[in-house]
């Protein structure tokens, strides 16, 4: 089992959703978040540099079985990306997944998710 955390731009969102969803994944959770990442943003006031500003992001948690951790990458990276290399696009991180619990049944594992 895998957790893959998504961090895309806003208005990948649905694109992304619908992506995912032809792609038989479905049980997803979206958060908003304020994120910079490599975007050249770095504004000078009266000569000084200012720090950049925070871009709003949303951010996907995924847990999934490892049968279906490169179909759910593969279809994050081609519905998320604007365009030919555009910077700020988003990040994709996988990390292992010990448990999961459904709490209605106690079901454990990869049953669970």
């Amino acid at each position: 089992m895998k957790l893959i955390t998504a961090i895309i731009q806003e208005d990948k969102l649905d694109a992304v959703r619908e992506a995912l969803i032809q792609s038989d994944i479905t049980r997803i959770s979206v958060s908003r978040i304020s994120g910079h990442g490599r975007q050249e943003d770095i504004d000078i006031y009266r000569g000084r540099k200012i720090a950049p500003n925070l871009i709003p992001k949303v951010r996907i948690e995924i847990a999934v079985n490892d049968t279906y951790v490169e179909t759910t990458i593969e279809t994050i990276v081609a519905s998320a990306r604007h365009g030919s290399g555009e910077v700020g696009d988003g990040k994709i991180f996988v990390s292992p997944l010990e448990e999961c619990v459904r709490i209605r049944t106690g079901e454990r594992g990869g049953t669970a998710i």
